[in-house]
Order: C-alpha cells, then sequence, then structure tokens
C-alpha cells in the first residue's frame, strides 16, 4: 500500500508530491497522458510562487530556465508600474513556459524519490477506513492511505466523490494558440496596438524563434471545448477583429477557454482531497491558475505528511480546506472582476477607466498586485500579533537567508533571545539563535509553509501553541 496517490501529473501533483517526499511520504503520481504535452497554457510564476521555490531550493533552476520582469499590466492588463517596495525579497514575475515548470517539478519529485507512471487514467475510487482503492482504466487497482485529485478541472477524482462544484458556467469564450506569422514583426504589433485600443482579450506575445502565442475571443461558445478551434477557425476570428490573418500557418498547438467560474464544495472527503484546478476554476485574466495550484499543494504537503507520519494534530489536515478555500474565493472574485474589465462594451470601459485612474494612487496600485502575487495571504489563526497568519518575506540573518533553513520543509524557530527551545519537537522544527536586526521581533515560529504561527518570546506561551501546529513532543 502507498501513503499517498497522487492523481494529476501537472504543476499542482508535482509540487505536492515533491512536498510529501521531503517527510518521507511514499508517494505515486499517476498521469493519463503517456508523454509530457510540452503546451504552456501558462507562462510565468508571480511572487508567492517563486518564493516557494526559494523556501525549497529551486529557484536557481527556475531562475536559469526564465526571464525576470518587475512591470505592471497584470491587472485586467491595466498597464501601471509596480509600486515600490514590495515587501519580498522577489519582487518580480518569473517568465517561464509552464512545460517547463512542469520539467523542473518532475525532476525535484523523482529525485526525491517520488514514482511516476505515465499513461494511467484513474476511472474509479472507494474509501474505507483504512485507505482508498483506486481503478485505473486497464483494470488495475491500487491501494493508498489518501489520494489528492490534482486532475485538473474537469477532476474525475471530484466527480467520483460527489462533490458539488457550483459557480457559473462559460459566458464568453476565447481562442489561444501558439503558431507562426507571414508578416514582419513591426507589422505585426502596430496592427495588434490599434486593436487593443477597444478589444483587451486580443494579444500576440512573441515566443521567439519566429513563434507568436495568439488570442482571439471566439464567435460563440463553443458545444464542446475539449475540441479544439481548427486554423481556419483561427484565422476567421483574426480578420474579424484585425482585418487581416497575418498569414499565420504552422500551430504548434491550438486551444479555447471560457470564463467559467467555479469553486469546490470541499476540499477533502475523508481519505480523498481536491487541490488544484480540481478543486477551482476561473477566467486565465491575471495568470493566477498555475500559481493557485502550486500554492495548495505548498499548504496541503506538510499538512499531509503529518497525518500520514502519525504526529498530525486533531484538525491539522481539515485547515488546508479552512485556509485554502477562502484564498481560491478571493481568487475567482479578483479574476471575474478582471474579465468585466476587459469588456469592451461602454459600461465596463467607463469603470476600466476609473479603476486606472484609482491605480494611480500607489496604496491602490499596491493593494492589486499584493493580492495577484498572493503575498497579502493572510490564514486565520486567531487574533494576536499582525504577523500571525502571514507569510514571512526572504528576511536576512546573520547566517544568510531565512528561506536557505527552510529547503527541507520543516518548521523553524527563529530566535533573536536565545532564550527559547523546542527541544521536544526537534524532529519537526530547526531552531536557529540569530540576533539579526532584520526581524524586528523578538522571535517567530514559522509552518513548514513559511506562515507565521506564533511571534513573541515567552518560553510558556511558545510551549502553548506548538502542539496546535506540531502535535505532541517526543518523550
Amino acid at each position: 500500500m502507498m501513503d499517498v496517490i497522487v492523481a494529476g501529473g501537472g504543476p499542482t501533483g508535482l509540487m505536492l508530491a515533491g512536498e510529501l517526499r521531503l517527510h518521507g511520504v511514499r508517494v505515486l503520481v499517476l498521469e493519463k497522458e503517456t508523454a509530457p504535452s510540452g503546451l504552456s497554457r501558462a507562462l510565468g510564476l508571480h511572487v508567492r510562487s517563486i518564493e516557494v521555490m526559494a523556501q525549497r531550493g529551486l529557484l536557481e533552476r527556475f531562475l536559469a530556465r526564465g526571464r525576470q520582469y518587475a512591470v505592471g499590466g497584470f491587472f485586467a492588463g491595466i498597464d501601471k508600474p509596480w509600486p515600490d517596495r514590495l515587501d519580498t525579497a522577489h519582487a518580480y514575475v518569473l517568465a517561464i513556459p509552464q512545460s517547463i515548470t512542469e520539467h523542473l517539478l518532475t525532476e525535484h519529485a523523482t529525485a526525491l524519490g517520488a514514482e511516476l507512471r505515465r499513461g494511467c487514467e484513474l476511472v474509479g475510487l472507494a474509501q474505507d477506513a483504512d485507505g482508498v482503492t483506486a481503478e485505473l482504466a486497464d483494470g488495475t487497482r491500487l491501494r493508498s492511505r489518501y489520494l489528492v485529485g490534482c486532475d485538473g478541472g474537469r477532476s474525475t477524482v471530484r466527480k467520483l466523490l460527489g462533490v458539488g462544484f457550483p459557480g457559473e458556467p462559460t459566458r464568453v469564450e476565447t481562442l489561444l494558440g501558439e503558431m507562426e506569422v507571414a508578416v514582419p514583426p513591426e507589422e505585426l504589433a502596430a496592427v495588434v496596438a490599434e486593436v487593443r485600443r477597444t478589444q483587451f482579450r486580443f494579444g500576440a506575445i512573441p515566443l521567439g524563434g519566429g513563434l507568436y502565442r495568439l488570442v482571439v475571443p471566439a464567435e460563440g461558445v463553443a458545444p464542446d471545448r475539449t475540441v479544439p478551434p481548427s486554423l481556419e477557425e483561427f484565422r476567421q476570428r483574426l480578420r474579424a477583429f484585425a482585418g487581416t490573418d497575418f498569414g499565420v500557418h504552422s500551430p504548434r498547438w491550438l486551444s479555447r477557454f471560457g470564463d467559467a467560474t467555479r469553486l469546490a464544495e470541499r476540499y477533502r472527503a475523508g481519505r480523498v482531497l481536491l487541490a488544484g484546478d480540481a478543486a477551482h476554476i476561473h477566467p486565465p485574466t491575471g495568470g493566477q491558475g498555475l500559481n493557485l495550484g502550486i500554492q495548495d499543494a505548498f499548504n496541503l504537503g506538510w499538512k499531509l505528511a503529518a497525518e500520514v507520519g502519525g504526529w498530525a494534530p486533531e484538525g491539522l489536515l481539515d485547515s488546508y480546506h479552512t485556509e485554502r478555500r477562502p484564498v481560491a474565493a478571493d481568487v475567482l472574485v479578483t479574476t471575474r472582476a478582471q474579465l468585466e474589465l476587459l469588456s469592451p462594451d461602454p459600461g465596463p470601459r467607463a469603470v476600466r477607466r476609473l479603476v486606472s485612474e484609482l491605480m494611480d494612487f500607489e496604496e491602490v496600485n499596491r493593494y492589486l498586485i499584493e493580492k495577484i502575487s498572493a503575498i497579502a495571504v493572510r490564514y486565520d489563526i486567531g487574533a494576536g500579533h499582525a504577523l500571525l497568519g502571514r507569510r514571512m518575506p526572504d528576511i536576512g540573518l546573520k547566517r544568510g537567508r531565512l528561506y536557505e533553513l527552510m529547503h527541507r520543509g520543516r518548521g523553524l524557530l527563529v530566535d533573536r533571545t536565545g532564550r527559547l527551545t523546542v527541544a521536544g519537537w526537534a524532529d519537526r522544527i530547526d531552531h536557529v539563535a540569530d540576533p539579526a536586526e532584520e526581524l524586528d521581533v523578538p522571535a517567530v515560529l514559522l509552518r513548514p509553509d513559511g506562515h507565521v504561527a506564533w511571534v513573541g518570546e515567552d518560553q510558556q506561551d511558545l510551549l502553548a501553541t506548538v502542539p496546535r501546529w506540531f502535535g505532541a513532543p517526543v518523550s
């Protein structure tokens, strides 16, 4: 019997597999595709996902394969500069194709010992008091203690569980594809700039080597959006908006996406959990989808590992739902609002102009960027210090950077006083006595995901808090 089966080998499932392996959990990733698709619907990582990679010692690999941008335009495409002094050591967007992100996360998870089986489609599941039975399309049955559905917006796991997925269906559809063009780059850029004066869902992004990612509104909503558009359909829509199809040819892939917004009623049903698009879908405005899934996995991994390892305090695994579902609900609202601001209709265009003016106020611009980048996320873990529930930035310490101390996925006590101890949890929490002034409180206890669980300097208060997140001490 495996400890955990992860259904779905995309970024969310691979990130989760790596997190579980840091704690020695035996994990099997099932992916129905026989080989990586090479497609990249997502093109980058936002600040919090970049921080996540830094916390696990992966960031240098990602930086070597991507490009850093400190640019605006992420909220509804409204071109405003990033605010100064974001509360992070990584104030940039990392442009990196999803295919490379998946490759790097696969390398990471498998190097830690995760098993990835391709060509394995889950078609059935049943759970009992001891575990979960997963049935594959070829009739194979596998057993695990837990199973996590990371199998996308049309999640088989979610449907088999009977978990509700309420929300709004697709109202508008957009065509997306990567292809070559037969016109000079200057001509393409000039036409696109003119069209985008009134149509914000139209665009062309150069990918290098003469390849472009093109986006254009569809004529309506297709009866079956799993069927990709033809190249001729793409050409027709380009001509409808731009008066030319740019001579597009040799498509690498063509796709369509809608603006459906849905959120799973619950993220856990017994021994089965949901993460990533299996738990939430929303318009791609702002580029938050892949990032939201990676951050789901980062929250869930250590909690599920604690449950498997037998040291999880009561309610820890359920806190995955209570912490991450509100974050997804907020993203759904934000992406829906952005999509409304992309409409060419007079009403939304008037609101867009007003929002653009408001974003000239530094506080408004900062608020919206912190939302999209996810550095404003604060989990509700109770009243107290303003840092509680927030993620700790990658501050400088006497012995280096904070995130360098978190690569193993353990809790961390950063102690400026030198008087505190978590000796009973030495198998779960690292203790660093460091007088660095960049930490402007006496001490902080960080969960494995880098969020602050305690602030103070009183030993008894610390000992009263630690069991809530790390269970009983070792005798």
